[in-house]
């Protein structure tokens, strides 16, 4: 697991609890080309079965780092030339889909920033990214929230989309173009 990356997309994960929903972001992280961050303190194990269950054989092609607070996260972050920092959070935030993530046809590294599955992103870290970068996915009004996993995906998608989905060569390893009969 890298501690350096060229990755223009960061994921950071704030105390995740549920192992499978990380598996499947580790997955998600190695085929988009994003880097992974965890920030203590995990609900599991870094070597539990759910986990690599959900990332399947993709552990390996992920960038993983696993930072001990916020603050040494956010010094990773700039350390890695992250010039945007946003919080994904229900709590008084504008539209995800408002959000310009590439500025002046010029690459911009970004980290989305979620919180638990059970206890959302703490007052401190939003605070500290600045009510300016609080998004949220939009949702039914009776919604509370969606599965981690799910939204990281939504997020990851539309930021690489904006981002021209930098690196996509058009196939995947595997992909074998139809013939036609």
């Amino acid at each position: 697991m890298s501690q350096f990356s060229d990755a223009l997309i960061h994921i950071v994960l704030f105390s995740p609890k549920i192992p499978n929903n990380t598996g499947s972001i580790i997955r998600l992280c190695a085929n988009t080309g994003a880097q992974l961050h965890l920030v203590k303190p995990l609900g599991f194990e870094l070597d539990d079965t759910r986990l690599k269950r959900a990332g399947l054989d993709y552990h390996e092609y992920a960038t993983l780092s696993v930072h001990d607070n916020w603050q040494e996260t956010k010094s990773a972050l700039k350390s890695l030339g992250v010039e945007r920092i946003v919080a994904m959070t229900t709590k008084f935030s504008r539209p995800f889909y408002e959000y310009q993530f590439k500025l002046d046809n010029d690459q911009h590294k970004v980290a989305l920033v979620f919180g638990s599955e059970t206890d959302g992103l703490p007052e401190e870290v939003r605070a500290d990214i600045g009510a300016n970068h609080w998004l949220r996915l939009p949702m039914l009004p009776d919604s509370r929230s969606l599965n981690l996993a799910n939204s990281v995906g939504i997020c990851l998608y539309e930021v690489w989309r904006q981002l021209g989905f930098v690196g996509d060569i058009g196939q995947s390893v595997g992909y074998h173009k139809p013939t036609s009969r």
